[in-house]
């Protein structure tokens, strides 16, 4: 049974379905203000907040001016945020139609929202924020995983647990894609032997929006169900079809709500089968293999994190044929050619980081120093040439201010 919010106060659904929250403190403080133990019991999670709050404690604050004060001030801000006018400047170099779909494994933004494990997803949130508040325009794209970060509990031996429960989607400040008649938007994606349906879900951060996608349907099997079920979880097969249904299925994702990127990044090379997906739809407007490729690295980017050799994701080559035969045979490329793109001298796995460097035009790594490291680990990409001469570059990784700042340096 959720409570009745008084018409005085609905606004807080808008503001609870907005991670604008997530570096906004007044925000927050607001909600926390209503009820300061259910606020602690539900995570900081201001729309599971609005589903379990006393229905008395809405209608008092409804009627004490104020919190109605304070309350119609964070609105003002939420709404001047929201709707100025782009300051051209922050946006320099952009034209009217472009756009940049970002591509990633996971994404931080707030406990409240928990797809993610690590530095990677803080960054990638972070870029998100940074987004919204430069108005360039961006979307993400990732998975929703009922399963994304864990608590952490000490034991009475001193041991770490790490304790994973399944989210309730109902809680999480995510709402389903619809088209224009009120149906959800889906996408079907090929896998050996079936079809995997998938849902896509929007999420909004501040100006700028996140689609994820989620096979767990009635209408798939309890094994393609599970696909997006757990971050970094399951088996080598159970990671190649998190990697096509966030690539391929991304890809597909975006054209079904009718979005047309013209900038993809690649962040991180779990989503790197998007190359061979786009590569594929513009083999169907007439190109050839090595046209389509071309065009399709000439406008992505792509990031490496991982300054370890072990940390790229290999797949052997009876994988990739169960996978992939039928893709490549439909584009008349050859099995050795489809494996070139994924080879290096050194191993005759498919690396999905060497797809997407073969797939962009655009790298980087994350820091100087990881730069060069990664220089030297990719060095089997560009033979020809000295290592530090190749064209890995690196943009040293940032944090979004607004959300990590203490308290006691932004009052100051």
């Amino acid at each position: 049974i959720n409570p009745k919010i008084p018409k005085r106060l609905e606004r807080l659904e808008e503001l609870a379905n907005n991670l604008w929250y997530s570096w906004d403190r007044a925000t927050r403080a607001l909600f926390s203000r209503l009820d300061p133990a259910l606020w602690g019991a539900v995570g900081h999670n201001p729309k599971a907040f609005l589903k379990r709050a006393d229905e008395s404690i809405l209608l008092k604050a409804a009627e004490d001016s104020m919190f109605l004060t304070t309350f119609d001030g964070i609105l003002a801000a939420y709404d001047s945020y929201h709707y100025e006018p782009s300051n051209k400047d922050k946006a320099n170099g952009f034209r009217p139609n472009d756009q940049i779909a970002y591509f990633c494994f996971e994404f931080g933004f707030h406990e409240s929202l928990p797809i993610y494990s690590g530095g990677l997803g803080i960054l990638a949130g972070d870029h998100c924020k940074a987004a919204s508040d430069l108005h360039l325009p961006f979307v993400g794209v990732g998975l929703l995983y009922r399963q994304g970060y864990f608590s952490q509990t000490i034991d009475n031996q001193g041991n770490q647990q790490a304790i994973y429960t399944d989210s309730g989607f109902d809680d999480l400040p995510a709402t389903p894609v619809l088209h224009d008649d009120g149906t959800e938007v889906r996408i079907d994606i090929t896998l050996p032997g079936r079809k995997v349906c998938v849902k896509i879900w929007v999420v909004k951060i501040g100006r700028v929006s996140l689609y994820l996608l989620d096979t767990d349907l009635p209408e798939n099997s309890p094994h393609d169900r599970n696909i997006t079920h757990k971050l970094y979880g399951g088996d080598k097969t159970m990671r190649i079809e998190q990697e096509i249904i966030l690539g391929a299925g991304g890809v597909r994702a975006l054209h079904e709500i009718g979005i047309k990127p013209t900038v993809w990044h690649i962040n991180e090379g779990h989503a790197a089968f998007m190359i061979l997906e786009r590569t594929r739809l513009l083999m169907r407007e007439g190109l050839s293999f090595a046209e389509a490729l071309e065009a399709v690295a000439a406008c992505t980017i792509f990031t490496t994190h991982t300054a370890v050799p072990a940390g790229h994701d290999l797949f052997n080559e009876e994988m990739m044929l169960t996978y992939f035969e039928a893709f490549y045979r439909d584009l008349g490329v050859t099995h050795e050619a489809f494996m070139a793109l994924g080879r290096t001298a050194n191993n005759a796995e498919f690396n999905m980081t060497a797809l997407a460097i073969r797939g962009s035009r655009m790298h980087n790594g994350v820091s100087k120093i990881h730069g060069d490291v990664s220089s030297k680990i990719c060095r089997d990409l560009w033979p020809q040439i000295e290592a530090e001469e190749n064209p890995m570059r690196y943009i040293t990784n940032g944090v979004h201010v607004p959300t990590f700042l203490a308290q006691e340096w932004s009052d100051l």
